[in-house]
């Protein structure tokens, strides 16, 4: 083994974004396990002892958050395949989203909080998008 191949870093572009979501992948699962083994019991009781569905849910922003949450998952990939290696598929969906989630979460929703949600939408993905894949050169979907 040389010293070359000891200091020499070689990266491999069409995988290297898939190592922080399998991180966090498996911290997750791993919480996920613990929360299971210490609070198992607990959570089956509460289960079994009254209704399945928790009372008093606001299914608006519950499903609304889900769905919201899935296609902004499924349509980063597709609009950044349209602009490669530039992170705009990031940039791109998360404006949407964030103004989406924000506006779901409203209580009151006139033209003040409005526009709020919106600049709030369109800056913070923006200070996220320029410090990651401008200042860090971090690749974004």
């Amino acid at each position: 083994m040389s010293q070359d191949s000891l200091l020499g870093v070689s990266i491999n572009f069409d995988t290297s974004h898939t190592v922080f979501p399998t991180i966090i992948a498996v911290i997750l699962g791993i919480l996920f396990v613990a929360i299971l083994v210490t609070r198992g019991k607990t959570m089956l009781a509460a289960v079994g002892n009254g209704p399945w569905w928790p009372v008093g849910i606001d299914h608006m922003r519950f499903f609304g958050t889900i769905a919201g949450t899935v296609v902004y998952f499924l349509a980063m990939p597709a609009v950044g395949d349209l602009f490669p290696n530039t992170g705009l598929g990031f940039y791109l969906c998360s404006i949407p989203y964030l103004f989406g989630m924000s506006v779901l979460y409203l209580h009151e929703r006139g033209r003040k909080q409005l526009l709020i949600a919106g600049l709030n939408a369109i800056i913070a993905p923006s200070l996220v998008w320029y410090i990651l894949s401008e200042l860090f050169n971090i690749s974004l979907p």
